[in-house]
């Protein structure tokens, strides 16, 4: 039997829409009268709100049916319009979907009956909403918080076997919830035999809850114990009442933000409740959604192992860095990020001081953060060329499709600069040039693959190449990671495609550098730890806020703000470096000190 939602899913990240609800209040249709029969009285309506969420890049239409049960339907006295309703509501999506989307029948709870009269059990009235639904791709069961909501649900949905559906659960899944101390092990019994059973759903979802933040708890939960799809959307938190309106106040950012910490948890599918809307969903079509086909690729390259092809140089004799990585020798970088404009005398004026105080190598960012600067090929290049001191350029997945990567790696190899760190890469939202795309054809795994096969002698279509490159691999991970297990099997990959070596997000704290390398301890891989010298409270309260995978600890947050003026806030940052780098030194291969702004010094001052 067909299921064209299982078919989405197994492409890649779907994207579904937003809230109804609150897009119908947003159009002055106010509580007192039934949403649901506005799919009769004020088709224009709806229509509108599904083409904005098509228009904003949904893939999933949700019909406007989630209260349309002839219970709450009753409460306006129009029961006797339920099937009518739901029909309407389903011919609206599909019109709206132009075949370009999915349409999700909604099914909400259908609450506790108000009179003696009302005698119909849930299924029952969940049953016959569904005859209003079956033009509809699949069925969603939204805002399940009771095991009686469960139970109901998969009773009616047993009426109907030809439609795939979903079961989305919304509540605290530590609360209580009927008597029961935690609701997820009131739900799991039933819900792992109906996984099992002859008719299971086609994914498992979370909606509404408390927010994009409270939601990603509830995720990690519930995909521990589920294996089937996951979909989420969380609501945009708790509504304010501003002059006598009760709006959302979760930007699109912040929204996106948490979508991808979904992804990289292993989401099928992101959309969003209540308070949620197409510029919501826009902005989570353009920022994650590119990203999320990196992250959620199968290797697409692999490291050959023909006995035809011959090995790679050894380490030892591709640089001077792999050198010092073959003899096991501490290795300092120093990080200055390139300019936005093309003057590079700043640049390489650091690299001579980096040279003069014996540093092994600078290290040159590609567009962190997602900001527009001179390629690290260029700089690396001049540097190389006009002080001497080794770079290690970033290659970052983000801007560059597959052909576009491989000449880059070309370009390096034809310049002999031999050591490089393969990234994925930040999400375009970040920078200052937000309506940017995302390429993301491949990420920093398959990068490390690719890099791997020429340094053998082939390039991404196992062609011949005139002669193998010898670069050294590095490659980033993030002690922090939202998702530690994940973290390290991503580092794990990268070490079976080929990488040399590691070098780590910048670590406040030395037990969660430990921690982590404990953890991949089997890899073997040399790790450099990445080093923040703190310049202000401010720089702190940015790197702890707004730059991802690195986590300020409150210990040095307050040790900061402690610090009585911008000089004294310079010295205690300088002091907290040293004391990390003194902690760390006998168990990392070496360090990266990064050099804030562009001051090299204050770097250098670290290491002295």
């Amino acid at each position: 039997m067909k299921n064209p939602l299982l078919e989405l899913l197994n492409g890649g990240l779907v994207i579904f829409d937003g809230a109804i609800g609150t897009e119908i209040y947003r159009r002055n249709f106010f509580v007192n009268a039934s949403y649901e029969q506005l799919n009769l009285i004020k088709k224009e309506v709806i229509l509108d709100i599904h083409r904005q969420y098509l228009a904003a890049g949904a893939e999933v239409l949700t019909t406007n049916t989630f209260n349309a049960n002839a219970r709450r339907l009753g409460k306006f006295g129009i029961a006797d319009q339920t099937v009518a309703i739901n029909r309407a509501g389903a011919a609206l999506a599909r019109e709206a979907a132009e075949g370009k989307a999915l349409v999700a029948g909604s099914v909400g709870p259908v609450g506790e009956p108000e009179s003696a009269a009302d005698t119909r059990s849930r299924a029952e009235l969940i049953t016959e909403q569904l005859s209003g639904l079956t033009a509809c791709d699949f069925i969603i069961f939204e805002s399940i918080r009771t095991r009686q909501d469960l139970e109901a649900a998969v009773e009616a949905i047993s009426n109907y076997a030809q439609l795939p559906y979903v079961l989305s659960f919304s509540s605290d899944l530590h609360a209580s919830a009927n008597g029961c101390d935690n609701a997820l092990e009131e739900y799991m019994p039933l819900l792992e035999k109906v996984i099992s059973g002859s008719n299971p759903p086609t994914a498992i979802g979370l909606n509404c809850g408390n927010g994009p933040e409270a939601t990603l708890n509830e995720f990690e939960i519930l995909s521990s114990r589920i294996k089937l799809p996951m979909i989420v959307q969380p609501n945009a938190g708790a509504p304010r009442n501003i002059d006598g309106r009760m709006l959302y106040m979760t930007s699109g950012e912040y929204f996106s933000t948490y979508a991808r910490r979904y992804v990289q948890m292993g989401a099928a599918a992101i959309g969003g409740c209540c308070g949620i809307t197409p510029d919501h969903i826009a902005e989570l079509v353009r920022s994650v959604k590119p990203l999320a086909k990196a992250e959620q690729s199968k290797a697409v390259i692999t490291v050959r192992q023909e006995e035809a092809l011959p090995p790679a140089l050894p380490l030892a004799e591709r640089s001077r860095l792999g050198r010092k990585l073959a003899e096991k020798k501490f290795i300092t970088t120093i990080e200055i990020t390139p300019p936005r404009g093309f003057d590079l005398t700043k640049t390489i004026s650091g690299a001579k001081r980096c040279f003069e105080a014996g540093i092994d190598a600078v290290n040159l960012p590609d567009g962190p953060r997602a900001s527009a600067r001179i390629t690290p090929l260029i700089a690396a290049l001049a540097i190389e060329r006009e002080v001497g001191i080794e770079t290690i350029p970033h290659c970052c997945c983000r801007d560059k499709s597959l052909i576009g990567l491989q000449a880059e790696l070309l370009g390096y190899a034809g310049a002999g600069i031999n050591n490089l760190l393969f990234i994925t890469g930040d999400p375009p939202k970040l920078g200052n040039y937000p309506s940017s795309t995302g390429v993301f054809d491949i990420d920093s795994i398959g990068l490390a693959a690719m890099q791997s096969n020429m340094n053998r002698g082939v390039d991404i279509g196992h062609e011949p190449l005139n002669a193998p490159t010898r670069v050294v691999i590095g490659v980033g991970a993030d002690p922090n990671a939202v998702d530690f297990k994940r973290e390290c099997d991503r580092l794990r990959r990268k070490v079976e495609s080929g990488a040399d070596f590691l070098i780590t997000q910048p670590v406040f704290d030395p037990e969660v550098l430990f921690r982590f390398m404990d953890a991949v301890a089997d890899t073997r891989i040399p790790v450099i730890a990445g080093v923040w010298p703190l310049t202000s409270y401010r720089n702190a309260q940015f790197m702890h806020d707004e730059v991802p995978g690195v986590t300020v600890p409150d210990s040095i947050m307050e040790r900061m703000a402690s610090a009585p003026d911008r000089d004294a806030q310079r010295a205690e940052g300088i002091a907290i470096a040293r004391e990390a780098l003194e902690a760390i030194r006998e168990r990392v291969a070496g360090v990266q000190i990064s050099a804030p702004f562009g001051n090299v010094d204050l770097a250098l001052e670290v290491l002295r």
